[in-house]
């Protein structure tokens, strides 16, 4: 089973914004953001729908990163 170091606090994103060059933090996976319930859902299922139509197969977990300063965001794949 594969396991995303992010969602599971092993690593943290420490990325800049490309915009103003603040640090991006990470606000979780894209399909956390579906509805009130998805993130108590099963993850291989929604992977089927978080955007990246390989991210099952590819073992990666989509995030969503998001700059405090110019409000800018992102999407970025990691590896699981």
């Amino acid at each position: 089973m594969e396991i995303c170091p992010l969602c599971n606090g092993f690593e943290n994103y420490t990325g800049l914004c490309a915009s103003c060059g603040s640090v991006m933090i990470d606000t979780g996976k894209v399909t956390d953001y579906l509805d009130d319930y998805s993130a108590y859902m099963e993850i291989n299922l929604l992977k089927l729908v978080d955007g990246d139509l390989n991210s099952l197969e590819n073992h990666v977990c989509v995030h969503l990163i998001s700059c405090a300063v110019c409000q800018n965001e992102q999407i970025i794949s990691i590896q699981d």
